[in-house]
């Protein structure tokens, strides 16, 4: 069995598919992982009526996978959400010194890239978005090949984003309330903007 078909396997782990329109978004490290990724993904679909995949780890579980081994052949849900979708906006998270401001936008499709990125400064202005490859570390450009955000017929946007947007950043240590942070919020709403204004 793969390491992918092992995370699925494994107890309390989510897969979820939800097929609605062309524009999909996915985020196969959800849960306890890249923590609020997976709620980041389902509220932007939700708003946009796009479509949905997302693994989903339990708390207590924080199994990592390269994003070329989340392979279709080896998820039939993840397989006919590809079929579907003709472009994808891929959520993932992550942490690095002195990019604690900055969104990350990878992905072999550019020019959607730049669509997301005019959005999400739009509505973030204070967060440092990046869509000059050369200015977004090589591993988290979203370039290969057998990357699932370039599997559609258009390929897509990864997207990497840092604690501080997902409101797990110190800079949220008093925020109390049962609702996601302002930031994240006007993430959501950015990339729900973004999704229903794309004209290829």
């Amino acid at each position: 069995m793969s390491e992918f078909a092992e995370i699925l396997a494994a107890p309390g782990v989510r897969e979820v598919c939800e097929l609605r329109g062309s524009i999909g978004f996915m985020a196969y490290h959800g849960g306890n992982l890249e923590w609020l990724t997976d709620v980041i993904a389902e509220r932007a679909a939700e708003r946009s009526d796009a479509s949905l995949y997302a693994v989903v780890q339990p708390d207590g579980m924080r199994q990592h996978l390269a994003s070329t081994r989340v392979r279709p052949a080896e998820s039939p849900a993840l397989a006919t959400f590809l079929d579907h979708v003709d472009i994808v906006i891929t959520i993932h998270g992550f942490g690095r010194r002195g990019l604690f401001s900055s969104l990350l936008l990878g992905g072999q499709n550019r020019p959607f890239a730049e669509h997301v990125g005019d959005r999400l400064r739009s509505h973030l202005p204070s967060y440092d978005v990046r869509t000059d490859l050369d200015s977004i570390p090589k591993k988290l450009r979203g370039l290969h090949d057998a990357n699932p955000v370039n599997l559609p017929t258009q390929q897509g946007v990864q997207i990497e984003l840092p604690p501080r947007v997902r409101g797990s950043s110190p800079m949220w240590w008093d925020w109390e309330s049962p609702d996601l942070t302002p930031h994240t919020e006007w993430l959501i709403n950015a990339l729900a903007e973004a999704a229903t204004t794309w004209r290829p």
